[in-house]
């Protein structure tokens, strides 16, 4: 979808991702990074004019959880505030079409998951098909092996280029404060064939958020706005069993939707959880080779679950504003084998 208002990305902040974070609750996680966003701009919780977040109760293990978050953001006086059970990414989404209508010239986007204190494998088994497939408990790293094996059965790619794919990524990570994993990481032994453990996202547990604004405002608050050119999202069918694994369409067709074949991009953030999803991603974005994935590290270096996507598009849009890129991808993922995918573009102004 394009927008008919102009719309940035004018900060971005993130926790420092680690395996575990016992000694905090998820508001103490979620504290420092809404006080470091605010900062960048200068505003105040009471500046802003709505807040999205993004997390889900399977991870935390109680309904309503996201509630408990409102007391790091402050929710008296009465704020104008909405959640969704998505990763962060979707909930930039909300808040991108809230400020389209005008309602609000801000909007404070954050999301956050502790996977530490149990099994994530397992916890995310409860998204599948829950009479023929969840029985079964096949787990995420499962079902990615059988997206990779599909993969390399069609010969569109080896282990050999998934063990590349993980090293490059993990060099990548090695100036990015925040990554869990940076520098070398052993690849290791298979953990479901044909993936080891080095094509395998960490475990760990982390928070992001990003500050919108629409227009001038966007300007006072920010040297160099990311400013949304384009932001879109679809999904596969339901079914694992009726889905081609080699390919995304719904990707591609976010990607078109969002305006990311009109013109080159310089730099692409995508949230590939194992090394397998992003051969599948680059073909449906048409990547070449030119194009700096995941400079970041991404997913394979930090994938704090409910909140890596919307790292994916802070990220991006943090390029934009050093100036290290002129046009930047930013993709997020739900569900199994890519089902969920989102597709945004971001672009600086010109220099």
């Amino acid at each position: 979808m394009r927008p008919i208002r102009d719309i940035a990305v004018v900060a971005f902040a993130q926790s420092d991702h680690r395996r575990t974070s016992d000694e905090l609750s998820e508001v103490e996680m979620l504290l420092p990074v809404l006080h470091e966003v605010l900062d960048r701009t200068g505003l105040k919780a009471g500046d802003i004019g709505f807040t999205c977040s993004g997390s889900t109760d399977y991870l935390a293990g109680r309904a309503f959880s996201f509630t408990m978050a409102l007391d790091g953001v402050g929710a008296w006086p009465p704020i104008s505030e909405s959640h969704v059970e998505m990763d962060g990414a979707w909930a930039l989404y909300e808040a991108w079409t809230k400020l389209l209508t005008g309602d609000a010239d801000t909007a404070l986007v954050y999301s956050y998951g502790k996977s530490s204190p149990g099994s994530v494998r397992d916890v995310l088994t409860r998204q599948l098909d829950p009479y023929y497939v969840a029985p079964l408990w096949p787990d995420s790293v499962a079902l990615a092996a059988l997206q990779a094996r599909a993969l390399v059965d069609a010969g569109e790619t080896d282990e050999p280029e998934l063990a590349t794919i993980a090293a490059r990524s993990r060099a990548s990570a090695a100036t990015n404060p925040h990554a869990q994993l940076r520098g070398p990481v052993p690849h290791g032994d298979h953990l479901v064939r044909p993936l080891r453990t080095g094509d395998c996202p960490p475990i760990g547990d982390g928070a992001a958020a990003v500050i919108l604004a629409a227009g001038d405002r966007a300007r006072e608050l920010c040297e160099r706005p990311a400013w949304i050119r384009g932001i879109d999202h679809r999904i596969e069918a339901h079914s694992l069993g009726v889905r081609d694994l080699t390919d995304s369409p719904s990707t591609r067709l976010a990607a078109e939707r969002a305006g990311a074949f009109d013109r080159p991009v310089d730099t692409a953030e995508l949230h590939a959880p194992f090394t397998s999803q992003e051969v599948v991603l680059r073909k449906a974005l048409r990547l070449g080779d030119d194009v700096r994935v995941n400079p970041s590290g991404g997913a394979l270096a930090a994938n704090p679950i409910m909140a890596a996507g919307l790292i994916r598009i802070g990220e991006a849009a943090a390029r934009v504003h050093r100036g290290e890129s002129d046009r930047a991808l930013a993709h997020a993922t739900s569900g199994p084998c890519l089902q969920q995918n989102l597709v945004a573009v971001l672009e600086g102004d010109a220099r």
